[in-house]
């Protein structure tokens, strides 16, 4: 009877696995790096992409939402909120020409418009962090009340502020 072929036995064991396994297959370190960059990809370029995020961090809205005493909330904490007041001559027509640039913030979803007040959330794209905006015009201040205040996390990395940065800087333009 003749004796089987040994076709790798002159190799090392190690060797061995090595030259069993496909020649075209990445390491599972690049297949990763793969599908994510496609799933990143299909994020940043849905047509919503907000509401196409890889988590939806959502978190249930503050309570100190809306006007109290005829104000807006302070914030409980600097680390994930900013408040501003700016200054105007006609809260309540400043308030309508800055509808325009709050629409066009990234992520933006109008909650509630009407009496000198709006009230926005702003989704992020890749973790779907969700923070609450609001907007008020205090007519007997002559001042607009800015608040943007993050639903989860101990930290925004500032992203609250240069929001109402933005929105400061389309005040002054307009």
């Amino acid at each position: 009877m003749p004796a089987a072929p040994q076709v790798m036995n002159h190799l090392r064991p190690a060797e061995r696995r090595t030259r069993s396994r496909p020649e075209w297959r990445l390491p599972w370190l690049a297949d990763f790096a793969l599908t994510m960059g496609i799933l990143l990809a299909l994020v940043f370029t849905a047509p919503d992409a907000a509401r196409a995020s890889l988590l939806h961090l959502e978190g249930s809205p503050p309570p100190e939402l809306g006007l109290h005493q005829s104000h807006l909330s302070p914030c409980p904490t600097p680390a994930h909120c900013a408040r501003e007041d700016w200054s105007v001559a006609n809260p309540a027509a400043a308030l309508e020409r800055l509808l325009p640039a709050v629409l066009a913030l990234e992520g933006i979803e109008i909650v509630e418009t009407g009496s000198g007040y709006i009230h926005a959330t702003s989704t992020s794209r890749i973790f779907g962090f969700v923070d609450d905006l609001e907007l008020h015009a205090a007519q007997a201040d002559g001042v607009i009340e800015a608040r943007s205040v993050s639903r989860v996390g101990d930290s925004d990395l500032g992203v609250n502020g240069r929001r109402l940065a933005t929105l400061r800087q389309a005040l002054e333009a307009s």
